[in-house]
């Protein structure tokens, strides 16, 4: 998730913010939001840097549009614009998937906030948090009674962010690349 140092909004919020809903023919107006998140997540991911440094927005942003067509192929699938103005000031893409009824009872489907971001003009708690109001809103209404997000392990504030939401922790994934380990 896009997050600046300074917590207070640089662009005021004009009345309320405006949700609306892109097609797969609309995907292409993320990807400058997109590029935000990636270099943020490129500065704030040090300790990845052999994952994260290899692959450049250009690239970084195609393999993601990729992944969203793919994903709003499928009907449950949340594609959702934050504007400010005329201006896009966040979004959130929202997968969900079914809960294959594992260890624990998370209802039979789970929805997957795949990318939260917010412009780094913006307010994270304005945006953020009112993307996510709406996101459950419309989860809610089709039965999913649990979210789950990815965090990058070096964003803080994002972190701190997502718990005032209401997220808990819940599972950790640690990557190591082959031949790269204590034991080569």
């Amino acid at each position: 998730m896009q997050t600046s140092l300074d917590t207070k909004p640089r662009v005021e919020i004009s009345g309320v913010l405006r949700f609306r809903y892109l097609s797969p023919f609309e995907v292409e107006e993320l990807a400058e939001l997109w590029g935000a998140l990636h270099r943020h997540h490129t500065m704030i991911a040090s300790h990845l840097d052999d994952l994260i440094s290899s692959v450049g927005v250009d690239e970084s942003w195609r393999r993601r549009r990729q992944r969203y067509l793919e994903w709003m192929s499928d009907p449950d699938t949340i594609a959702l614009v934050a504007e400010n103005d005329g201006e896009d000031a966040g979004y959130a893409m929202v997968t969900v998937r079914a809960d294959h009824q594992g260890s624990w009872d998370r209802g039979e489907r789970v929805a997957v906030v795949q990318t939260l971001s917010v412009h780094p003009d913006y307010s994270v708690s304005q945006v953020g948090g009112g993307l996510l109001d709406e996101v459950r809103r419309q989860l809610g209404a089709i039965g999913v009674r649990d979210m789950e997000l990815p965090a990058v392990a070096g964003n803080a504030e994002a972190i701190r962010f997502y718990e005032e939401q209401g997220f808990r922790p819940f599972v950790t994934t640690m990557v190591s690349r082959i031949g790269a380990g204590p034991h080569d």
